[in-house]
């Protein structure tokens, strides 16, 4: 796991001792460059595997033909190299020679034989063609800038922003992506000129020629209409076997692996299959213990379950407080994030794995995805709630009623469903679940120059469209799923767990994104994902062989912070200062009037708008941070 850093064009000039600086924290244990005249490549290298000189990069074919600068695991690498060992003279254990070699065999094609997670570039010296590519799911970020005369791309997007005649300014649709999810689905960011490579997909670019490069997709998740006429005893045999390949491939590492232990079904499962694996080897787990003030938002402790499974499967567990300053650590956050997104999760992810560090625990296995392949989230439940509701006369208001004198988060929750569903099509109430507050009230937040510029934009329509990429007879829980897969996944939780962990010099391995594993649940039965109410059916019946009843069928947490208590109370004075009219006009992108009004009707209880708010305060500290041409003195 690395960071890299590519300049195709002119580079004579640039400052690559800054590029190192910044995106040194990825890759602690080696540096290297590799440079010709229209290409510049750099590579931090964190050692996973062949931990010796032999893994260093940019690294360089036998022939001295093909250069490699690349970052990620890929599992199932010596299968790969047992194809090619006949035909090539491998140097050293890395899967990184294996790559590379397997792309002078297979071309583009060896991308959808790779199993694994990966970013990264080859330069072909005699053609002076460039590939850039992204693996299947986005687990590793990266991003690329493109202008007449060169093309940035980088595993962080604050080392293009940074780089010596490039050019940034705000892209008004990527902020609203970021205030209506809290996220920015697909290709766009807060940058107008700089793009996330989507999963899937890879650049092809000639190096006498950078601005005419083309994006070509490599993969699409296979959903289907296909009906596979099989016993659910099938399905679960099934599941049990890719679960423990993915788990035992992802394990392999010259470096100690351990895992996140949360005390929630993903992780705890994660945990008690490599027991069965290994049952006589020691086991490393991390965990995190919050507090009352999250409890009362619906982020329960989960300390209690945690300890229940570290007890029941004898595991080392080291419990990290949370302990999270949030006034000193917001800008760090959304620093590493490379964008504003309006979540204080990545700060937990950054405390266990600092704490994983100091524990000489450099990779961490991680039960993300899990929720997203096989239906874990309460957005998928609403989906039997709306067909009962059609069915209710008045049920809208009579449930808006309700919530009226329902505590809190419950009463909360049911508003967000009511305003969601209450449309005119299942489509658009399933679309609109993602949605974080009113749109409309979410353009009007915006100043009137850049309410021009995003009139005609309605961020739901990426979404909508991406339907086409898989067969419309796809059942309603299958297309959630599919957006969840790839764009929520993606955009936010992977996002936000590379970016945190990579922070401290740590690795993190998703299990339920192993290749297999995603492709199974794609032809998964829907029924067996959701039974009724019962999300992630076929996990929960696969657990009960191997974790208690208590643990597998406890009430879903969250894994945040209390945001509305710090938004009205640790957060007031930073809202105030930050949120002024003064310093909102300096920014010149939201309208100080209305922004001020939803504070104020935040704080009286009329609107649930604390979300929006850290939302407005992620927005300002990344145009601050990353464009500070955009602020007026």
């Amino acid at each position: 796991m690395c960071g890299i850093y590519g300049f195709v064009g002119d580079s004579k000039n640039l400052d690559s001792n800054r590029i190192d600086e910044l995106i040194r924290h990825r890759g602690p244990d080696d540096h290297g460059t590799y440079a010709t005249d229209n290409l510049f490549l750099l590579h931090r290298r964190l050692s996973i595997q062949d931990l010796s000189i032999l893994g260093h990069q940019p690294m360089v074919s036998n022939d001295g033909n093909f250069i490699i600068c690349y970052n990620g695991e890929i599992y199932n690498h010596i299968e790969i190299r047992n194809q090619l060992i006949h035909k090539y003279n491998f140097k050293s254990t890395s899967d990184t020679e294996t790559l590379l070699y397997g792309f002078i065999e297979f071309g583009v094609s060896l991308f959808n034989k790779l199993n694994g997670i990966f970013a990264f570039s080859i330069f072909n010296c005699i053609t002076n063609e460039v590939i850039i590519v992204r693996d299947h799911f986005g687990i590793k970020p990266l991003y690329y800038y493109c202008d007449d005369e060169k093309l940035v791309f980088s595993s962080e997007l604050k080392t293009i922003s940074n780089t010596d005649g490039v050019s940034v300014s705000i892209d008004s649709k990527g902020l609203l992506n970021y205030l209506y999810y809290l996220w920015s689905p697909g290709s766009r960011t807060a940058i107008q000129q700089i793009k996330k490579l989507e999963a899937g997909h890879f650049i092809r670019i000639n190096t006498l020629s950078p601005k005419d490069y083309v994006i070509e997709k490599y993969y699409e998740i296979p959903f289907s209409t296909k009906k596979e006429i099989k016993d659910y005893k099938y399905w679960e045999s099934e599941l049990e076997e890719i679960l423990l390949r993915a788990i035992e491939r992802q394990l392999l590492s010259d470096v100690p692996v351990g895992f996140f232990l949360s005390g929630g079904l993903d992780s705890s499962l994660l945990v008690a299959m490599y027991r069965k694996l290994y049952p006589n080897a020691p086991i490393k787990a991390f965990t995190i213990s919050t507090g009352k003030e999250f409890e009362e938002e619906g982020f329960g402790d989960d300390l209690y379950y945690a300890k229940l499974v570290a007890k029941h499967l004898e595991v080392d567990l080291t419990v990290t407080e949370s302990n999270i300053d949030i006034l000193k650590c917001f800008d760090h956050m959304i620093w590493h994030l490379d964008e504003p997104q309006t979540d204080l999760a990545p700060l937990h992810v950054e405390n266990i794995c600092r704490q994983a560090r100091k524990e000489n625990c450099y990779v961490l296995l991680s039960g993300a995805g899990g929720d997203d392949l096989f239906s874990g989230y309460r957005r998928h439940q609403t989906l039997n709630y709306h067909k009962l509701l059609k069915l209710i006369p008045f049920g809208s208001k009579l449930l808006k009623f309700m919530a009226s004198y329902i505590t809190k988060p419950m009463g909360r929750r049911i508003l967000k469903y009511v305003s969601a569903y209450d449309s005119q099509s299942e489509t658009m109430s399933m679309v609109n679940s993602y949605g974080w507050y009113d749109l409309e009230g979410v353009r009007a937040l915006f100043s009137s120059g850049i309410q021009d510029e995003i009139k005609k934009f309605d961020p739901r329509t990426l979404l909508l469209e991406s339907l086409s990429n898989i067969p419309e007879e796809n059942n309603v829980l299958n297309q959630m799923l599919f957006w969840d897969i790839k764009y929520f996944l993606v955009d936010h939780n992977l996002n936000y767990t590379d970016k945190l962990s990579m922070s401290q010099g740590v690795e993190v391995r998703v299990p339920y994104l192993d290749k297999d594993l995603v492709e199974f649940s794609a032809r998964l039965p829907v029924e067996y994902k959701m039974k009724g109410t019962v999300t992630k059916y076929i996990l929960k019946k696969l657990a009960e062989k191997y974790l208690p009843h208590e643990v597998i069928y406890r009430s879903k947490t969250g894994f945040g912070a209390p945001v509305r208590h710090w938004i009205k109370n640790d957060l007031k004075n930073l809202v105030n200062l930050k949120l002024s009219e003064e310093q909102l006009l300096k920014q010149g992108i939201f309208n100080p009037k209305e922004v001020s009004k939803l504070i104020k009707e935040n704080i009286e209880g009329r609107v649930d708008g604390s979300y929006t708010i850290l939302a407005l305060l992620a927005i300002e500290s990344f145009v601050r941070q990353f464009i500070p041409n955009q602020i007026k003195n």
